[in-house]
Formats: structure tokens, sequence, C-alpha cells
């Protein structure tokens, strides 16, 4: 039993990184329809700026704020520079646009940087376990990543259901060019829009350097459980992003806790850890596909 409330909450912690890369990405795709593949890039660049300046002041806070500015000026700057000579264009040259993104982050990072990972301390505040439940000891900085990760949903559903701001991306992404037409700066307003998904991945990426290795190429990986992510849980969606990242997180946690368990009582102790391992990591896509077979626009796609 302690067992299994310890996996959920790793599968909770790993679900709200997942749902703050996924809400960025969801966001810019539903409203700017545009795919971008350069996504994990901001999730590298805010890790990276975050445990150099936490280590270089020995400000956990001022490490997160500056992961925060620098993706969220990194993702307007290629907004401006790159993506935004693309909204016309075909997906197919936002992709390859944004492809070749990934190789020039990745490249800026090894010249910056080195190619040796980079590792970021958990802070003293937050640092050591608490006793959840008798016998259940769990960390107080992977109980912080899921508070925050909360406490951003809160917001984000605060901005686009109860701001004036929130009301013009909204009308953005249903028709650009009447609200441009309307007085509403949609070159600006897609740009904010960008900079906001782009400042969300730099937070994830900041708040898994005390967990993670920070090192180049790291926003792939997550990039594809990002993408699983929105998939199922509906293109455009930020509460389909929410439900979505937690019943992957889920999964994929639970998956590799206990398949090698399970399988155990039938196949030997190797074979069943074989298994297991391989059932686990196809978990995920296994779901995803059971998922569009019943709902093939996900479980909350944009006007449902």
């Amino acid at each position: 039993m302690i067992l299994l409330v310890e996996q959920i909450l790793n599968g909770l912690q790993l679900g709200i990184t997942l749902f703050l890369m996924s809400a960025g990405l969801t966001l810019v795709f539903g409203i700017m329809q545009v795919i971008n593949l350069a996504h994990g890039s901001f999730y590298m660049i805010g890790a990276y700026v975050g445990a150099t300046v936490a280590a270089a002041s020995s400000s956990f806070l001022l490490g997160v704020a500056a992961a925060l500015t620098a993706s969220a000026l990194a993702g307007m700057a290629v907004e401006s520079a790159v993506l935004r000579h693309l909204y016309k264009r075909d997906h197919l040259d936002q992709v390859l646009a944004t492809f070749g993104l990934i190789f020039f982050f990745n490249e800026l990072t090894r010249m910056i940087w080195g190619k040796q990972p980079l590792f970021m301390d958990v802070p003293v505040w937050l640092s050591g376990n608490i006793e959840l439940l008798p016998g259940l000891i769990y960390p107080v900085y992977r109980l912080a990543v899921i508070m925050v990760g909360l406490l951003v949903a809160l917001l984000l559903w605060f901005l686009f259901a109860k701001t004036r701001l929130g009301m013009q991306i909204r009308a953005g992404a249903s028709n650009r060019d009447m609200v441009a037409a309307l007085g509403v700066n949609i070159k600006l307003l897609y740009t904010l829009v960008f900079g906001l998904g782009t400042l969300l991945a730099g937070l994830a990426g900041v708040m898994a350097g005390p967990i993670f290795a920070v090192e180049s190429g790291m926003g792939e990986s997550i990039l594809i459980l990002t993408f699983v992510v929105i998939v199922i849980g509906g293109i455009g969606s930020v509460r389909g992003a929410v439900i979505g990242a937690l019943l992957v997180g889920l999964v994929d946690t639970l998956g590799r806790a206990f398949l090698p368990l399970v399988l155990r009582l039938f196949l030997s102790s190797s074979y069943a850890d074989g298994v297991g391992a391989s059932l686990a990591s196809m978990s995920i896509y296994i779901v995803m596909a059971a998922v569009l077979i019943w709902r093939p626009r996900g479980l909350f796609p944009i006007g449902s």
C-alpha cells in the first residue's frame, strides 16, 4: 500500500511536469495553429539558465526567475524572427523550421556550457522528507513541484476565463482578422502567447533540474511524451492538457513500478523484468491508441 501511494505521487509529479510542457505547446497550436517541435528546447534553456544562476547566486528562487525570463524572451525572439513568417505557410514548413531550431539550440548550449551535464541542488528549504502517512516518507521538493503545477493550472484557468487578455486570446484563436479589425495588436498578442508557452516550458525545465541531469538534448525525450499528452487531451485544450498529463504520468510511473512485479507471478524474474519494462514503455502509447479509437479528437477537444 505504501509503495502504491508513493508511486502515485511520483506519477503526479511527472504528470505535472508534462502538464507545464503540454499546456504551452497546446496553447500555441490551438491559438496560433503553429506546430513547434522546438518546444523542448525552451525546457532545456530553462534548466540550463536556472542551474547556472542558482549555482552562481546560491539562490534557487533567483535561478527560477532567470529561467522563466530567459525561456520567455527566447520564445518571443523565435516567434518574431522565425515563426511569424510561417503562420500562413503549410504545417510541413513549420515542422522543418522548428526541427532545425532543435539542432540550433542543442549546439548553442554545447558552445556555452560544454558537453558535460550540469547538476542543480535542491534548495535547503525544500530539501529533506516529510512523513505523509505512517511509513510513507516522501521528498518535500517533489511535493512542491506538484503544488506549483496545480497553482499554474489555476492561474491559467483564471487568465483565459476571467481576464480581458484571455478574452482577446480566445477571440484571436476564433477569428484573427476580426480581432485585428477591432484594434487589437494581433502580432503582439501572438508574441505574448508564444512567450507564455515557452515560459511554462522553462518552468518545467528548472523544476526538473534538481531531479534530472541538465544536458544538451534533454528536451527531446520529454517532447515525445508531451505530444502524447496533447493527442490524448485534445489539441488546443488546457483542460485536456491537465487530464492527459496526469493520465500519462500515472500510467507510465505505475507501469514501470508494478508491471514487472505482476509478470513475476507467471514468468521467471529475469524474463518478467525485461517484458515488464518493454510493456511499461509501450503503455502510454496503448492508452493513446485506445483514447483515439474512443474519441478521435482527444478527450477534451476545443469546442467540446
